[in-house]
């Protein structure tokens, strides 16, 4: 075994440990056990490489596998161990009120009736909801007075689980506010994040100015990932549609953007080195201007990973830089496993475009190639006629970006679609005809929405004349929706057992190395 494959073959054992950590509490006995069997299996693969028998290998490869298992337990553990001795969430649902002094250490969460902003007092973290005004910001130092309290776990959504992967194990709803000062004291990080937030309300005001409802809650969402505004009826019809994940920062939305964005650089002339370097910079320009949210860095991170592994060109060596990234990531912070969907969708939709898309792509060209042959055993060449033409090159060019595109998206939808199963307990019947209609423009609308709110800024003229093409994409986005947005369209899912999760991703898996096995070629002695 490669070292490379050795790393990737660890990292699994280390995910696993996590997760089985995640699902059910271990004994300490049972730990210590399982550790030294894995010391012991090592010591026994000195002792057969010390007398030279060609097991060693084997032998050391389990018992390393069975070592990081353990790692993986510990880390979880220790989380753990810091939610349940948590200072703050021992008063939680408790009758006393408690006073808190901190400071606001993210971009506060402005709704239409209220507003959200995380606190963090000494060690700890607490979710406050006051109402809208007046108007707090980021680094402000205020006091609360009020009851703690466990955050909720609804019947179709664990909003206890969602707030945990983040650090914060209490919330706290509407209490007695304070503010105490306005006068920010910096770090580095800090400046420059508050500078980038300031930025960012400029921008998304510049949208408002140029943009109309329901067109500014589509742009403010697909630029910024800033849905919470939106009406309801509009986000009744994303969801019936399954196009809910282009008006938020989803893993896979930024993976499938950069997929495309890269794909169209190499199609209007550019090289690949130029085309990856200029997809990683627009990336992270991209979540600098929409402040940094968590699930956005964690998307630019594997997007990042994503497209050095396909520049790096081996199916391999890219599956394993994906891993040995989500592992690292995973070790950061252990909770993103099972409680952070985009992290997921990131990591999933990476590895969908990694793996299936070049089976996909080899049935399609077959298939081609047949209707080529039909074609001309009918006499139809002047269809599929050979000749030459400057307009029918560029026609070809394009068809093979759009079919390249639709390409992408059926690969990462396919990764992707038990997670929304799962977490979201529904699935729009027509999701992939919508997202083949749809994705392909995302880019697009994501350029231009960026490009407007930054000229909107300096000049209202400017910022009108780059905004007709977003009038047209948005008015074709509208149209969609209105098409497709049926009561029949959503088919829901209750009380479904992630076994069935795991046996759809066996198979999968299986089905993609038969294929690779299969279209790889002889003469390279595979």
């Amino acid at each position: 075994m490669t070292p490379s494959k050795a790393l990737s073959f660890f990292c699994i054992a280390f995910v696993i440990g996590i997760g089985l950590a995640s699902l059910t509490k271990i004994p300490q006995i049972f730990i210590w056990g399982i550790l030294v069997l894995g010391i012991t299996i090592i010591m026994v693969s000195a002792f057969l490489l010390y007398n030279k028998l060609q097991s060693f290998e084997i032998c050391s490869i389990v018992g390393f596998f069975v070592l990081f298992l353990v790692l993986g337990i510990i880390r979880f553990q220790i989380i753990e161990f810091n939610f349940l001795n948590d200072k703050l969430r021992e008063l939680n649902d408790k009758p006393e009120k408690v006073i808190l002094v901190g400071q606001i250490i993210d971009e506060p969460d402005v709704r239409n009736n209220f507003q959200k902003l995380k606190l963090k007092s000494s060690d700890s973290v607490v979710l406050v909801t006051v109402n809208t005004y007046p108007e707090y910001k980021y680094l402000d130092e205020v006091k609360i007075e009020g009851q703690l309290k466990n955050p909720p776990e609804f019947e179709d959504f664990n909003y206890r689980n969602y707030l945990l992967k983040d650090g914060i194990y209490s919330v706290m709803d509407f209490p007695k506010i304070e503010l105490i000062s306005k006068t920010h004291s910096y770090n580095v990080l800090s400046f420059i994040y508050e500078k980038i937030l300031f930025m960012k309300g400029k921008l998304m005001k510049s949208i408002d100015v140029n943009f109309k409802n329901p067109d500014s809650e589509i742009l403010r969402g697909v630029v910024f990932g800033n849905d919470k505004n939106m009406s309801k009826d509009l986000k009744e019809k994303f969801n019936a549609t399954g196009l809910s994940h282009i008006t938020a920062v989803s893993g896979s939305n930024i993976v499938i953007l950069v997929s495309i964005l890269m794909t169209f650089l190499l199609f209007i002339g550019f090289w690949r080195g130029q085309a990856f370097y200029f997809s990683i910079l627009f990336v992270w320009f991209y979540i600098a201007l929409i402040g940094f949210p968590a699930s956005g860095v964690r998307a630019a991170i594997m997007s990042s990973i994503f497209l050095t592994a396909e520049l790096l060109g081996r199916q391999n060596t890219s599956s394993r830089t994906i891993i040995l990234a989500g592992a690292l990531m995973i070790f950061q912070n252990p909770l993103i496993l099972l409680y952070d969907v985009g992290f997921q969708f990131s990591f999933l939709a990476s590895m969908g475009i990694i793996h299936l898309k070049p089976i996909i792509n080899h049935f399609f060209e077959l298939a081609k190639t047949s209707v080529r042959k039909f074609a001309r055993a009918n006499f139809l060449t002047e269809v599929f006629s050979d000749k030459e033409s400057k307009f029918k090159n560029i026609s070809v060019k394009i068809i093979n970006l759009l079919i390249d595109i639709v390409l992408v998206t059926i690969s990462a939808q396919i990764f992707i679609l038990p997670i929304i199963i799962y977490n979201f307990g529904s699935l729009s019947l027509i999701s992939l005809i919508t997202n083949l209609l749809v994705l392909p423009i995302i880019p697009f609308l994501t350029v231009f929405g960026l490009v407007v709110s930054i000229l909107g800024i300096f000049s209202g003229f400017l910022g009108w004349v780059f905004a007709l093409p977003c009038y047209a994409l948005i008015f074709y986005l509208l149209k969609v929706l209105e098409t497709f947005s049926k009561s029949w369209a959503t088919k829901s899912f209750e009380n479904i057992y992630w076994v069935w999760f795991l046996i759809y991703y066996f198979l999968l898996f299986g089905l993609i190395w038969f294929f690779t096995k299969k279209l790889k070629p002889k003469f390279l002695g595979y």
